[in-house]
């Protein structure tokens, strides 16, 4: 913020010069005044034209042109005149030169104050502090991902009331399968933001694959007032289009990723809802076909899962692990999907179209993709404090005939 300051002073430096310019040339101002009042002749010129009107009037009286009534009033007329004149060449004594010189400090002191105090209130000193942490977190050789959301959540609790502080680190959370933290950062920007439709949308797809894509009475609560208030809201149309596909509903699925296609910006999203309605309308047609979620399995990627031998004894045998693929943009819900448990691993499975939680979401749309292995005690896919874990941040999606990718369970959820 030191540059920042320093460009502020440097721009408040020419305002301050001009308000301390006048009183350089106060005093060669004051000397011209003084010359051209002392130069004035206006006041005889004046009173030269007075006589001279004076003797005009005379004369006329005198030949008998104007009787002595008319005289005398057109010489008070001429005298009124002569007043109004000198009356308006009437001038005040001038001042000193220095004169007010001492309410120029007071204006440049009260102009610097208000400068600072409107740009505490109104200016983004906030989003540049947000901005340099990016950077700098960009910047350095051995930058991650937790590193990110650390700093990003010592800014958070720096300026809890920067909407754009949680509006970064609500995809990190969301990301990192940090449901939790991710669901409170919505719920902050919906305080400081209000109740948009698009933030009500995204808690309520949060929430709603945190259940296990289950429309329970508060997901559809946040739906229902997210289309009162945008009846179009893509979000919400895309994932009532999967809860539609998921309940053999292949037509209200349809409809609803029709509409949404129709509020979207992003062209990647569209094509992936446009693949969806291609499969509904395949399953229209073929009722009793009994393939996957996307046909043909398609491009996938083949991994091993191990659990760190040190954290074999914190687990049965029958404890559901998860393997997840997830695009690196962190847009689509999550790309594919496999279940087994501690008892089986290691284990080397390949993920594809075929294991895809929905058909807008495949691993065929992507050439890379996160792996993230938990192992959870609970059975539930949400991350839960003590649910152990293991990642890779960037597999490519191709062949699955090569080498697996070896991920290894070593984490612990805090």
């Amino acid at each position: 913020m030191t540059l920042l300051w320093l460009a502020f002073a440097v721009l408040l430096l020419p305002a301050l010069w001009l308000m301390v310019a006048p009183l350089r040339r106060a005093a060669a101002l004051r000397a011209a005044q003084r010359d051209f009042e002392t130069q004035d002749r206006t006041a005889e010129q004046n009173v030269a034209i007075y006589q001279r009107r004076l003797a005009s009037l005379e004369a006329a009286r005198d030949r008998g042109d104007i009787d002595a009534a008319r005289f005398e009033e057109d010489r008070l007329e001429l005298e009124r005149s002569l007043l109004d004149d000198t009356a308006a060449l009437e001038r005040p004594p001038l001042k000193a030169a220095a004169a007010g010189k001492l309410l120029v400090p007071v204006l440049m002191v009260a102009l610097v104050a208000a400068s600072v105090l409107w740009y505490r209130l109104e200016g983004a000193e906030g989003d540049l502090a947000l901005y340099r942490v990016q950077q700098q977190v960009a910047e350095d050789p051995e930058a991650s991902l937790p590193m990110l959301v650390q700093r990003l959540e010592e800014q958070a609790a720096r300026q809890p009331d920067n909407p754009n502080v949680w509006r970064a680190l609500f995809p990190l959370y969301r990301d990192s399968g940090r449901v939790a933290e991710a669901d409170a950062a919505l719920a902050r920007l919906l305080e400081l933001e209000g109740r948009r439709p698009w933030l009500l949308a995204e808690l309520a797809q949060l929430r709603y694959f945190a259940a296990d894509r289950e429309l329970t009475e508060g997901v559809q609560a946040l739906v229902d007032e997210s289309l009162a208030a945008d009846p179009g809201q893509p979000t919400v149309l895309g994932m009532l289009g999967i809860e539609a596909f998921e309940n053999g509903d292949y037509q209200a699925a349809i409809d609803r990723w029709r509409r949404a296609i129709a509020g979207m910006d992003d062209p990647a999203s569209a094509e992936a809802l446009r693949q969806g309605i291609r499969v509904a309308q395949q399953r229209l047609g073929q009722p009793g076909e009994a393939a996957g979620p996307a046909g043909d399995a398609g491009p996938g990627i083949r991994v091993r899962v191990s659990l760190a031998p040190e954290l074999a004894d914190r687990v049965a045998d029958d404890t559901a692990v998860f393997v997840v693929a997830r695009d690196l943009a962190g847009e689509l819900p999550p790309l594919a999907v496999a279940r087994t448990t501690v008892g089986e691993l290691p284990l080397t499975l390949t993920l594809d179209d075929g294991d895809a939680m929905a058909p807008m979401a495949r691993l065929s749309q992507v050439e890379r993709a996160r792996l993230v292995v938990r192992v959870s005690e609970s059975g539930q896919a949400g991350p839960r404090p003590g649910d152990l874990f293991g990642r890779h941040d960037a597999v490519a999606v191709g062949a699955t005939d090569g080498e697996p990718v070896e991920v290894v369970v070593d984490g612990v959820v805090e």
